[in-house]
């Protein structure tokens, strides 16, 4: 609320204090992606994540497990696969053509 107060009453923006009105009226009034509502559970989450970091040894664990347990990405494999789930048809593997060489010679000046 003390910040949301301060961006209203112009703190942040002395001389014009009604530079960010529509912002403070839109968290307030039409805050269609909850930024406020979860808030205080975000800062919670944030000093959580900030004494793990402290703690190097529980960090590199936890980023040791997060990686052992992702899954196979690769953006070729997401784009074929949205290709064929999305638009219904088989990408290409063909490799296309050096933009900036034509006919063995490059094209690109600097």
């Amino acid at each position: 609320k003390q910040v949301i107060d301060m961006i209203r009453d112009g703190f942040f923006t002395p001389g014009n204090e009604d530079e960010f009105k529509d912002v403070v009226d839109l968290l307030l009034h039409n805050d269609r992606f909850l930024t406020l509502a979860d808030y205080t559970a975000y800062i919670a989450a944030q000093d959580e994540v900030s004494t793990t970091y402290n703690n190097t040894a529980k960090w590199a664990e936890m980023a040791i497990h997060n990686i052992a347990s992702s899954g196979k990405f690769s953006s070729d494999r997401t784009i074929a696969e949205y290709a064929r789930e999305i638009w219904g048809m088989e990408p290409s593997y063909e490799k296309l053509p050096d933009p900036h060489h034509v006919d063995g010679k490059e094209t690109l000046t600097v």
